[in-house]
């Protein structure tokens, strides 16, 4: 009788041991939104299981995060104060700089990364510094070296630019350096697209823009080339991790900038993403569990080392066989 494919797929034990890929909870990063404050645990409506959370709420979620053996988490502030620059943003005492204080003194095992934008710190919601209608860049850069600067005194582990100004990068690698920090790394934001899918967590970090849009500083989705010039760019000014964001719709992205530069590749599974698959479980329409599960292992596959995922802690339990 002649064997086929097939042959490879006839029992569970086969399949795992021809299997290609292999998801890890160690490949996962853990978002989470603080928000200034006392007594707070809300559950964001969009994202059904994600909350803010003030610190003095925070202390069980972390718990958890830690006994699921997921390693890392990415720290998006809510502000009490908002402001035309986002000044709070680079505040030794804003939120985000007690949260990286808190969970490096409580939980030290935890790699603390810092989002560093001003989305959600300023008061019309684009990602810097205004000059008419449009995100100035070299203010907003200047803006920058104060935020990453606020952070690493507070003993952030890595930071994570995510607002697509040019140079920037470059700009943050010469602050760190320059202040006796050249041990932090940089997670840039290196191809990050103008998405719809972004559309709850701007609930969740109330950081839509009052007006307009910011087609002007991130990418056309249409654009793939562009990728790899924007990529080329983050490698140059000293990234230490690329990114691709969104991931879904971005596949082929991920794939063509793994497939160029020699650097670990994260990519951000967005809050769209999540919130689909969550409201069409939670419906009935799918496996929801499965379908997660599958989604992960596709970003994987097509050349993400780490996912950035609000799936972190369901996919976690997945893995470590709690379901």
């Amino acid at each position: 009788m002649e064997l086929g494919l097939r042959e490879n797929r006839k029992t569970a034990e086969i399949r795992d041991a021809v299997r290609e890929t292999h998801l890890h909870v160690s490949d996962f990063i853990y978002p989470l939104f603080i928000e200034e404050g006392a007594n707070i645990k809300k559950e964001i409506i969009s994202m059904p299981g994600i909350f803010r959370y003030s610190l003095d709420q925070i202390n069980d979620e972390l718990k958890e995060v830690v006994d699921l053996g997921i390693k890392s988490v990415l720290l998006f502030g809510i502000p009490l104060h908002k402001d035309a620059e986002g000044s709070e943003s680079w505040n030794d005492k804003g939120v985000i700089q007690e949260a990286i204080r808190y969970i490096k003194k409580n939980f030290p095992a935890l790699q603390v990364i810092a989002d560093v934008c001003f989305c959600e710190y300023t008061s019309h919601g684009h990602c810097g510094v205004l000059c008419g209608h449009d995100v100035d860049n070299t203010l907003t850069l200047v803006n920058t070296r104060k935020q990453v600067l606020a952070q690493a005194k507070a003993g952030v582990d890595m930071v994570a630019p995510s607002g697509m100004m040019d140079f920037v990068v470059r700009e943050i690698r010469d602050e760190l350096d320059k202040n006796g920090f050249q041990h932090i790394p940089i997670m840039g934001y290196s191809v990050k697209y103008a998405s719809a899918y972004y559309g709850p967590f701007r609930d969740a970090a109330d950081s839509a823009p009052s007006f307009g849009d910011r087609r002007t500083y991130q990418m056309d989705s249409a654009n793939r080339l562009e990728a790899i010039k924007e990529a080329q760019a983050d490698v140059d000014e000293g990234a230490a991790i690329l990114m691709v964001k969104p991931a879904l719709a971005y596949l082929d992205v991920i794939r063509e900038v793994k497939n160029k530069f020699n650097l670990p590749l994260a990519a951000y599974n967005v809050s769209g993403e999540y919130s689909m698959i969550k409201a069409a479980g939670r419906n009935g329409w799918i496996d929801e569990e499965r379908v997660m599960m599958e989604t992960l292992l596709g970003i994987k596959r097509a050349g993400a080392d780490i996912i950035i995922t609000y799936f972190a802690k369901d996919a976690a339990r997945v893995l470590n066989g709690n379901n």
